[in-house]
């Protein structure tokens, strides 16, 4: 029967039409739903609106599921049938949701999957299946630098700060992502927990080293995680005053580190650093769990009982956006540590904070957070930037091995190179083409303007 439909695909063209709409009506469905939902005024708080993402990716793997097995089943695994199928998931799985692009709506799901405490309550066969058909989502989303970019950022987050469940379902996914898209996909993120693996090594060393240098005694508990640059998202970082009790924590992990390298140059990222600290309340002494930022400023007040806004931001030296967002966290979120004057919910140039003596909670180890960054907009900027380094140097290949190129020519090669990791659109690329011609790579001919030359 098969060998029979594969000698007569004409016969099968209307069915696999039909099978094709219907999914793309399907998959459309699912999509309208879902924006019902994202803009219903009830569903405002994030979490809501965030495991409504979770459940909109788990209907989609559903859908496809379904379909597959119509393909595989009634269709004899037929061509012409998964064709259908694959052209009718890139239509709708290429549509947003909720301002959200279904790459960083999939990036999101494996996220909650791989993570301690996610909401996927799953066995590790469960999560591996699971992993194994988002990967076969991605095959149908244009955009997969998008997701890599938002799957890496998610997953620096998930090493730096233990929020991993399983580290052997970390390199299982990567596996199966290098397997779709190719082994330049994923080499960054491979190289992040090899890297991960190393500083764990780095930070026994130092634990070595201080045991065996009594001088070089830091004086509290110090664990640095040492990174490679390019490998990691990129992070900022600013030249904070650190209290004095930091500094020499810094300037002894810093011996220790030329005692193994004399070529390498360290840079602090503070922001992603954590601090716990105790708090001498009147009813009780409590541990706080803060980050770098916080307990740099709540360790200015064993100096002072009274600081205005603009000296905190003078001695720690950060942007007003920075702390705003920890004092803010520290005086108007669960947890008041700090009193502010005047009370109010807004953080203020003019506001002034005291220490709150009489602060207490049930429990005695608490963590404050600080208000979450949205990283979207900085997601999406750095992909762009990506994409014109990407568009340059596809163009420079090409007229490279063809010296002489018609326009229309030079742009659908340079689309079809680039087209496993994202659709180049066409204003773009000739943006870029004007670019290359203003540094020297190529020139337009004299005679044919839309003809291009290469410049040795």
């Amino acid at each position: 029967m098969y060998r029979l439909f594969s000698k007569i695909p004409r016969g099968l063209d209307p069915v696999s039409s039909i099978f094709n709409q219907h999914v793309t009506s399907a998959g459309t469905a699912l999509v309208k739903q879902a924006e019902d939902v994202a803009s219903n005024k009830k569903a405002d708080k994030k979490d809501v609106v965030g495991l409504q993402d979770q459940i909109f990716v788990r209907k989609v793997i559903k859908l496809h599921d379904k379909y597959l097995a119509y393909v595989n089943d009634c269709f004899m695994n037929h061509t012409l049938f998964h064709k259908a199928l694959k052209e009718a998931f890139e239509v709708f799985c290429n549509k947003g949701v909720g301002g959200s692009s279904s790459a960083e709506l999939l990036a999101t799901f494996c996220d909650n999957i791989l993570k301690k405490g996610g909401s996927e309550k799953l066995s590790d066969e469960a999560i591996e299946d699971t992993l194994e058909k988002v990967v076969k989502l991605l095959a149908y989303i244009s955009d997969k630098d998008l997701f890599a970019e938002f799957y890496r950022k998610r997953l620096a987050r998930r090493l730096l700060f233990d929020k991993s469940a399983n580290y052997e379902q970390e390199r299982s996914i990567l596996t199966k992502l290098k397997q779709q898209c190719g082994w330049e996909f994923t080499s960054k993120m491979e190289r992040m927990v090899t890297d991960l693996t190393l500083a764990k090594e780095n930070q026994t060393n130092f634990e070595e080293y201080l045991g065996n240098n009594p001088n070089a005694n830091p004086g509290i508990d110090l664990t640095v995680t040492v990174l490679t640059t390019g490998f990691w998202p990129s992070y900022r970082s600013f030249d904070l005053n650190l209290p004095v009790e930091m500094v020499k924590c810094v300037e002894v992990f810093k011996e220790f580190y030329q005692t193994k390298t004399k070529h390498r140059k360290l840079t602090w990222i503070y922001s992603l650093g954590t601090c716990n600290i105790t708090g001498k309340f009147e009813p009780k002494t409590m541990e706080l769990i803060v980050t770098t930022y916080q307990a740099s400023a709540l360790l200015l007040f064993n100096s002072s009982d009274r600081l205005s806004y603009q000296e905190i931001m003078t001695q720690l030296n950060l942007t007003d956006d920075d702390v705003v967002r920890l004092l803010h966290s520290l005086s108007c979120a669960k947890y008041k540590i700090l009193n502010k004057e005047p009370n109010t919910k807004i953080i203020s140039p003019t506001d002034f904070f005291e220490f709150n003596s009489k602060f207490t909670d049930k429990m005695r180890r608490i963590k404050i957070p600080l208000p979450p960054v949205d990283e979207k907009k900085k997601v999406i900027e750095d992909v762009d930037r990506d994409r014109r380094y990407a568009i340059d140097a596809s163009i420079v290949r090409i007229m490279k091995s063809r010296r002489v190129l018609g326009h229309q020519q030079l742009v659908m090669e340079c689309v079809e190179q680039l087209g496993h990791m994202f659709k180049p659109d066409f204003k773009a690329i000739k943006k870029r083409i004007e670019d290359l011609i203003t540094r020297d790579y190529l020139e337009r001919d004299g005679d044919n303007p839309n003809l291009f030359r290469y410049l040795v």
